[in-house]
């Protein structure tokens, strides 16, 4: 335990915490249907949906783990920031292919697309398993924060767990959706004037943002590694696996997940959908760029206040570098701001946390129970039983994060490795899907188990291979194979062209001839990324 919060502090965690639940609540009283709950009645504006988009990608991990990596970690630094360079690239990808066709379906699940090109066999399948690594990850997640909460707070282990999950998911139950995008902007800008003020006091300690980044050492604010290429050399984070695996990484992430997805499925039309996706292509990079420069002055505090790295918490007998952030923040701040930094650590947990759990009860409500049953229920049942199905799989999570102590020194560092073993051979399918007039079910099936295995004898018998590579590795293989596969069978003679993409139908879709300049501006803005991850080397 590093501290117990003064009275002040608890009472700004507490009306920020009471005030959710009421916002929850109000929004609740407006609902009157599933579709209002998971998708908010294909009304929201992309303006929030792409800070709610953004705020569950600023996890707990990404603030407390980057920051973490640039500062401490062996042969780490600002090459973190090389992973944000494919996201652009990656959000041309999606409105392109992706979202026009979806948004034009009116989904609530995005696995519907595959029962309609597909059938059912194949829904089934990409639903079970979005279920089950994301119910897992979130418990993993779950279990990360609340140690942190135990540690700063001084409360138990279960009660860390309650204020932070109870309060989340009695949130997400009440206001669905409307609940998560909105209760993620304000998590979104606290956390964000959290980080700004960090940063300010690290640069007026030590001196100014010019000389944090002299003092950094040479090898840690290296941002690009051309010499490296992730293919057996050992090197995780060099420039070309981070670009082309990030690529393929944040296509299936953002177009094929159902977390991301569904709130580009509630916007009202496909243009308020491409708006929200540009916008996180354009602004996602400087917000991993002040997180990571927080891990800067992290690490300069460090190196001119030796007995800063004593004071964290060890952890099997070394320090526990992810709790930097706190420490200096308990260190630093004063009481009541204090209080209002661990708000902000609570919203970057909770903006990962309620998305899933909603889209997790999306997933469940559409894929299983309203797809085999036969008749249908009136709205107001279906709202209440989304409501619960959203309830179970909160409690759900909550219950896993017990579990998960005995591995989770393991599974945390591996999280992100578990998420690639999959990403690509995803992707592949809805590429099959979208691109391929003959692939089949069977094809697409076994194509995303091939895919899966390459990667598993990948992580297996090729440690030296950047696990980012095994986005493209599964994706490559899942295409390949899977329609080889699909030739075998006869082509299917009455597939609704509509599903798939084609220059006509985009047209039909959405397509705007207006969003050319803009494709053209994301690809402007990687270039400019690259130039200054060059300058920032430098």
């Amino acid at each position: 335990m590093l501290t117990n919060l003064a009275l002040i502090d608890w009472l700004i965690i507490a009306i920020y915490l009471a005030g959710l639940i009421t916002f929850g609540a109000y929004l609740s009283r407006k609902q009157s249907s599933r579709r209002d709950y998971y998708v908010g009645g294909y009304r929201t504006g992309p303006w929030p949906i792409a800070v709610s988009t953004m705020a569950t990608q600023c996890s707990t991990n990404s603030i407390l783990g980057a920051p973490a990596f640039v500062a401490f970690s062996v042969g780490g630094g600002l090459l973190w920031l090389q992973y944000e360079l494919a996201v652009p690239l990656a959000m041309i990808a999606v409105m392109i292919f992706m979202l026009p066709l979806f948004r034009r379906l009116r989904l609530v699940s995005v696995y519907a697309y595959l029962e309609k090109r597909f059938g059912v066999s194949v829904r089934v399948v990409l639903s079970l398993l979005f279920q089950f690594v994301r119910a897992f990850a979130t418990s993993v997640t779950v279990y990360s924060i609340a140690i942190v909460i135990e540690l700063i707070t001084g409360l138990s282990f279960f009660w860390s767990i309650v204020l932070l999950g109870v309060i989340t998911v009695v949130y997400d139950v009440l206001g669905g959706v409307r609940a998560v995008i909105y209760s993620d902007v304000l998590q979104m800008s606290i956390l964000t004037v959290i980080l700004l003020l960090l940063l300010m006091i690290l640069s007026l300690q030590i001196g100014g943002l010019d000389e944090m980044l002299a003092q950094l050492s040479d090898s840690r604010r290296q941002a690009l590694d051309f010499r490296h290429h992730g293919l057996g050399d050992g090197h995780n984070f060099a420039f070309w696996p981070m670009l082309f695996g990030g690529f393929f990484l944040y296509v299936s992430y953002y177009g094929c997940d159902q977390s991301q997805m569904q709130r580009e499925l509630s916007v009202r039309n496909v243009d308020d959908g491409n708006h929200s996706l540009f916008f996180n292509g354009i602004v996602r990079f400087p917000l991993v760029l002040l997180y990571c420069m927080v891990g800067v002055g992290i690490a300069v505090y460090a190196q001119n206040e030796p007995e800063f790295i004593n004071m964290l918490p060890a952890s099997r007998g070394t320090p526990n570098y992810n709790l930097a952030v706190p420490v200096f923040i308990l260190q630093q701040l004063p009481v009541g701001l204090i209080g209002l930094s661990m708000v902000a650590l609570f919203s970057a947990a909770m903006s990962s946390l309620d998305s899933v759990i909603n889209s997790l009860s999306a997933a469940t409500m559409e894929d299983f129970v309203r797809r085999f049953r036969k008749n249908r229920w009136e709205d107001k049942k279906e709202l209440w039983l989304s409501r619960l199905i959203t309830a179970l799989w909160g409690g759900l999570t909550l219950w896993f994060a017990f579990y998960v102590g005995d591995i989770a020194d393991t599974v945390i560092e591996a999280i992100n490795k578990i998420g690639s073993l999959i990403n690509g051979p995803v992707l592949g399918v809805f590429t099959l899907g979208l691109l391929t007039r003959r692939a089949n079910a069977l094809g697409v099936i076994c194509g995303l188990i091939c895919g899966f295995l390459l990667n598993l004898f990948c992580w297996k018998h090729l440690p030296g291979i950047s696990w980012l590579w095994w986005n493209v590795f599964g994706f490559l293989a899942t295409v390949f194979s899977g329609y080889l596969l699909s030739l075998l069978r006869p082509p299917v003679v009455d597939l609704n062209k509509e599903l798939i993409w084609s220059v006509s139908n985009y047209r039909q879709f959405g397509f705007k001839l207006n969003w050319l300049p803009r494709y053209l501006i994301l690809i402007c803005w990687f270039m400019s990324l690259v130039l200054f991850l060059w300058y920032l080397s430098h």
